[in-house]
């Protein structure tokens, strides 16, 4: 017996175009589809591999840092992370990881599945760790690795990283830093905020396709890898074959993987659109148009997840869902009759909050004012809010 030809795919595939305002992935600009539509290379090419060092350029320019292992994993965030667990951790190694959202419950599932001896600091959803919270947490655990979200996308919290890298060398520690929700969107100093590995996604300030996962280690994180005593578990996610196929170790390109051609095209003409804007504007233009936003939903009377907003990142804002409202029914008229994405809450937040994402090249004011609009125009058909509006 032959398997059939499937019928859905005897027509061309025909996608509809939304607005995407929640938590990521976000629109991308035309720029960047087209650099998708380049010709295929082979993934060791001159002509690739030229590419490849421009996105090197690229993305020490956005982490901040002229260390040497910049690269790429083949992968979403969730790539970056097993990748910075499985190179850092060795067996009963300790991680010290601060736990106030889902980001932190994930990377301390990925640490415990290379069996480390896992701690944490846990926080309140939307709360952060001050710098006496960390520091009395260091002197207790005497961790090899602290691990810390700087944009936590579950809650909106936005932790303070200032400080923090000092404490660590301190105290002989190796500091972590996720950044998948907040690099570009905030500041972020790779170098002279003393950080030793950092990855972020794609797909979210940076505006290109969900895909690859960028990542640095510097030279204290790759003399912890380089002196391990076990091998690195994963072959896929070894940072020592990642380097060399980036060309970061002065030493011939290997053959690792394959890597994906066209989302590095996109990648490099995301970040040559980061460069063109420069990131302070970058900065600037995400803070402003979060304060629009939250001037804009507390006009409408919805209160704000995190009441501080120092402690926001401006990149994904959490707004409680009021009583009595169904807050599916919210979002769906958001997407039924405007196509426009709004999320709901995603671990600890789950069903009690609404995510709206402010990111990159979504992040204008007109994004603003029509997700304002429609916000009011949904809330109207709940009985329980239309006489506040």
């Amino acid at each position: 017996m032959e398997v059939p030809k499937p019928k859905c795919l005897e027509h061309p595939i025909n996608v509809p175009t939304k607005l995407l305002m929640g938590p990521g992935p976000v629109n991308m600009p035309l720029r960047v589809h087209n650099a998708m539509m380049k010709p295929m290379l082979g993934h060791l090419h001159p002509e690739f591999t030229q590419v490849m060092d421009e996105v090197k350029e690229g993305l020490k320019y956005i982490f901040q840092t002229t260390a040497e292992v910049v690269c790429c994993v083949s992968g979403t965030g969730h790539a970056g992370m097993e990748a910075t667990m499985c190179n850092l951790l060795e067996p009963n190694d300790v991680i010290l990881i601060a736990q106030n959202g889902i980001w932190g419950e994930r990377a301390a599932d990925m640490a415990r599945r290379h069996d480390a001896d896992v701690r944490l600091i846990k926080k309140p959803p939307g709360d952060v760790c001050s710098l006496n919270e960390l520091e009395s947490a260091l002197l207790k655990h005497r961790p090899a690795v602290l691990f810390l979200v700087q944009g936590e996308s579950s809650t909106g919290a936005l932790q303070p990283l200032e400080g923090v890298g000092a404490l660590c060398r301190k105290h002989g520690v190796l500091l972590a830093v996720d950044t998948v929700a907040s690099l570009g969107g905030v500041p972020f100093f790779m170098d002279s905020w003393e950080i030793d590995v950092v990855y972020t996604g794609s797909q979210k300030v940076i505006s290109a396709p969900p895909s690859v996962a960028p990542i640095a280690f510097n030279d204290r994180a790759m003399e912890k890898v380089r002196t391990r005593k076990t091998p690195i578990r994963s072959f896929y996610l070894d940072i020592t074959w990642l380097a060399n196929y980036w060309g970061c170790d002065g030493l011939p390109r290997k053959y690792h993987h394959t890597g994906p051609v066209s989302s590095v095209y996109a990648l490099r003409e995301a970040l040559s659109m980061v460069s063109e804007e420069g990131l302070h504007a970058l900065w600037s233009r995400h803070s402003s148009c979060a304060q629009r936003l939250y001037s804009g939903l507390e006009a409408l009377g919805l209160r704000l997840f995190i009441a501080d907003p120092a402690k926001r990142t401006p990149t994904v804002t959490t707004i409680c869902i009021p009583e009595g409202v169904d807050w599916m029914k919210v979002t769906k008229y958001f997407m039924s009759k405007y196509q426009v994405e709004v999320s709901g809450g995603l671990g600890p937040t789950a069903g009690k909050v609404w995510r709206i994402g402010l990111m990159g090249y979504n992040c204008i004011p007109e994004n603003v004012d029509k997700v304002l609009k429609i916000m009011k125009e949904a809330l109207a058909n709940e009985p329980l809010l239309k006489s506040n509006l």
